[in-house]
């Protein structure tokens, strides 16, 4: 979710405070459930964007001026082409039912206020009916949820998997759950709303106080709307999403949406039954079992009946919209539920406090959390000049119990494109950027739509600004809009250097996906390079991962324009795991298969003349 720039109370940094030693970490070791044996790769897709092949790009435009991408646009060439591309898992991003600036009466939706709404096409972390989705992406919207059954049905068709949101912590202002499933009442439906807490009510309230609107820009930029008078019916005021407590919710407030209440008291304190010591070791059939007979608060029951809904409907997994604004013992109750009707669901939170990643992992039975306060924001450090690669071996370090858990991404919905100049510049330096996050750890890797054609974000959409694709306008974003081609999806209008850098991304997410040694072990050999190896400049980083059955080196030129060369040194507690005698072998570069290095073994250490371009990345399998 757009945080509006803010800073969540509690988030914080975790310092690295230790030094990594060169020591073989095993990935994988003492996990209670099983992990994938090959490498996941998640395509997030923008679903409102994706299919659009409107240029106009009118900043504040309708969808008759600047067009929208619909569910139909999936057709089975375009997921054909995303599975060719290395994936496994598309990300459906947008596709609840949220609140929108667009006449649907005619369907029997109500119209929302411009006044709560960010943009025009509105946030897709404003749900407004979960059981239903975004009438926009339906070439008719009365059939909207048929639309989006035969999406699922061709994904699946296609040999991919699903994954679509579910935002616990907030829904939309004006929330009307008008397609809920028998026996389902409204968020709210039976709260008390004379009181602030209590643990039943699905929302904390300000007691005897109208809501009112903040001062915010003004709405669709100043267009006249019979919604737009300066106010918003909601007496008593709730809370905010963000957890403000004022009526007055300030600008940079998710003033859009409203908190949902866990059985949190407004003292933070817990209202609910607690997991048990020794939990964290517990599997999901055990947590399933344990809540079985727990009286828990309404709001649990209404959200894990929605995700038990949708996976009802062919849905493999879910991404959680800031997860750790919900105490994870809701994320054991309902994770568990899942796992139980789907084992192979796909469960991804979005955690930003390093201090609770275990929790959220451990007792609230995630999957994956995303690695973005550790490695994300290292690697954009890194590209921008502003720290050594030296540290990305300390936070491996630091997170070897967790390693497969951290989902690994460098392109998506809320932080700034990888290509543009507020991040590495140009798709060809966020090359080796990538490398790394696919090949470092065993964890999955994500790409957004666009990345791999170098989208640089550089739209005024309206609310949305430049450097991120909008996810608040009708926008077409358009290096994707020139590799659809007008929906042939063939790359027929992408320059010859968009053309190389998706084949570079095809190369690297296939070579991936059938490599057993990036599913196993990793040793950082950066550190006696640093301190031994003449050549070995400020921007190189280096480590060997490896299997029973592959071995490879990966050696990765951040700098952008200075050409490196030295003579690498494979430590010689390397070469005898690996077995390797004293002699010569071959290792090949498996992103190109071009550039072959010899090893030499000599009295048990391993050296390799190395000779590396600006930007450039080798993954060398040994022979």
């Amino acid at each position: 979710m757009i945080k509006a720039r803010v800073i969540v109370a509690g988030i914080t940094a975790m310092v690295l405070v230790t030094a990594c030693k060169t020591n073989d970490i095993r990935q994988n070791t003492d996990k209670k459930e099983a992990v994938s044996e090959n490498k996941v790769v998640v395509y997030q897709v923008f679903t409102r964007l994706f299919g659009n092949t409107n240029t106009t790009n009118k900043p504040w435009g309708t969808i008759e001026e600047n067009g929208v991408g619909k569910f139909n646009d999936f057709t089975d060439k375009a997921l054909h082409e995303i599975k060719d591309l290395g994936v496994t898992y598309i990300w459906y991003t947008g596709v609840p039912h949220h609140a929108l600036v667009r006449d649907y009466t005619a369907f029997g939706i109500s119209n929302d206020d411009p006044e709560v709404i960010k943009g025009r096409a509105g946030s897709p972390y404003a749900v407004k009916d979960y059981y239903n989705v975004n009438p926009d992406l339906a070439v008719n919207p009365a059939n909207r949820l048929q639309e989006f059954e035969a999406l699922v049905a061709r994904t699946h068709k296609a040999g991919l998997k699903v994954i679509i949101d579910i935002v616990p912590n907030h829904i939309a202002r004006k929330y009307e759950g008008k397609n809920n499933p028998s026996g389902v009442k409204d968020f709210g439906a039976n709260d008390d709303v004379t009181v602030e807490y209590k643990r039943d009510n699905n929302f904390y309230y300000i007691p005897n106080t109208p809501f009112q609107i903040p001062d915010n820009d003004v709405p669709l930029n100043g267009e006249k709307n019979p919604l737009v008078d300066g106010k918003f019916d909601e007496n008593p005021a709730k809370w905010t999403g963000n957890g403000s407590r004022k009526a007055k919710p300030d600008q940079n407030d998710w003033y859009e949406t409203v908190k949902v209440n866990y059985g949190i008291r407004p003292d933070g304190s817990k209202d609910f039954p607690e997991l048990p010591t020794g939990f964290d070791k517990k599997s999901y059939q055990e947590h399933y079992n344990f809540w079985k007979d727990k009286d828990v608060p309404d709001s649990w029951k209404k959200f894990k009946s929605i995700a038990l809904y949708w996976t009802d409907k062919g849905v493999d997994g879910f991404r959680f919209d800031m997860a750790e604004m919900v105490p994870y013992e809701f994320w054991s109750y309902m994770n568990s539920a899942i796992k139980v009707k789907n084992p192979n669901a796909f469960l991804l939170a979005e955690v930003y406090n390093p201090k609770e990643y275990r929790n959220y992992i451990h007792l609230g039975k995630m999957d994956y959390l995303y690695d973005k306060v550790e490695t994300y924001d290292k690697l954009k450090d890194i590209i921008r000049g502003k720290s050594s690669p030296d540290e990305l071996s300390v936070i491996q370090h630091n997170m070897v119990d967790i390693e497969h858990n951290m989902l690994h991404f460098l392109d998506n919905h809320d932080e700034q494109r990888l290509a543009s100049s507020e991040f590495a510049g140009t798709p060809e330096k966020g090359k080796p950027l990538m490398v790394v996050f696919t090949t470092i750890s065993t964890s999955p890797t994500m790409v957004y739509f666009g990345q791999e054609v170098g989208e640089p974000g550089n739209e005024n959409a309206g609310f949305g600004k430049a450097s991120r694709t909008s996810i608040f306008d009708y926008i077409g974003v358009p290096n994707h809009q020139r590799w659809m081609n007008n929906g042939k999806f063939d790359g027929g209008q992408l320059t010859q250097s968009e053309k190389d850098l998706r084949d570079f991304y095809k190369r690297l997410l296939n070579f991936s996906l059938k490599s057993s040694a990036l599913m196993g072990s990793f040793q950082e050999i950066q550190s006696v390079n640093r301190k031994n190896t003449t050549g070995y400049d400020t921007g190189i980083y280096s480590y060997v991962r490896w299997s029973n059955n592959q071995k490879l080196i990966v050696v990765v030129n951040f700098s952008a324009d200075k050409t490196s060369e030295f003579e690498l040194k494979i430590p010689a507690d390397v070469i005898a795991k690996w077995n390797l005698r004293d002699g010569e072998y071959t290792a090949t570069d498996q992103l190109y298969l071009q550039n072959k290095i010899k090893l030499k073994v000599s009295n048990g250490e391993g050296s390799a003349k190395i000779k590396i371009a600006p930007s450039e990345s080798f993954i060398y399998e040994v022979k």
